[in-house]
């Protein structure tokens, strides 16, 4: 895939050089309130290396970039499923609440099903992330269903049980 532009961004797939700003947004999300709601990233940099390594060979990770400087501001994640598009997505905190995780991820679903065909896209937040939950509402998804999910344990060793939600958008 080439690089894309909307009139603020650019998506381009993630490449190994971006693991540094890797590793500054998935710092920035493991210090949220949020952490504990979404698979733990390595803090390591050879992990985070390896990583970034990967995620530029699968092809299904884009980097998003201010248009206008060039850094890096977050990920997504688009994942076929066979019957949607799963979609996952990460952005910094200071670049929250200013309209870039809706604009990328509304100008990719639109991009998607034009030239693919896609019919449907999925994706799941934790019930208590609000700015998630909210982002995803305001691009059109609809709560399938709640489950409970675990991706960290406590100091004891057990799980840290939250309500996931699963979400889908179906395109007109």
């Amino acid at each position: 895939m080439n690089a894309l532009t909307t009139s603020r961004l650019l998506l381009r797939p993630i490449i190994p050089q971006d693991w540094l700003a890797l590793k500054k947004i998935t710092r920035d999300f493991a210090a949220s309130p949020y952490w504990m709601y979404d698979y733990p990233f390595p803090s390591e940099d050879e992990k985070l290396k390896a990583i970034a390594s990967h995620f530029s060979k699968t092809g299904t990770f884009l980097s998003v970039l201010l248009k206008e400087t060039g850094e890096m501001i977050g990920y997504i994640c688009l994942h076929d499923d066979g019957e949607s598009i799963d979609i996952g997505y990460c952005f910094h905190s200071s670049f929250h609440r200013q309209g870039y995780a809706g604009e990328a991820l509304c100008f990719l679903m639109e991009l998607m099903h034009q030239n693919l065909h896609v019919q449907a896209f999925t994706a799941g937040t934790a019930m208590r992330n609000i700015p998630s939950v909210s982002l995803l509402k305001k691009l059109g998804f609809a709560l399938l269903y709640t489950e409970p999910t675990s991706f960290h344990k406590d100091e004891n060793g057990k799980d840290i049980v939250f309500e996931g939600g699963r979400f889908i958008k179906k395109m007109i």
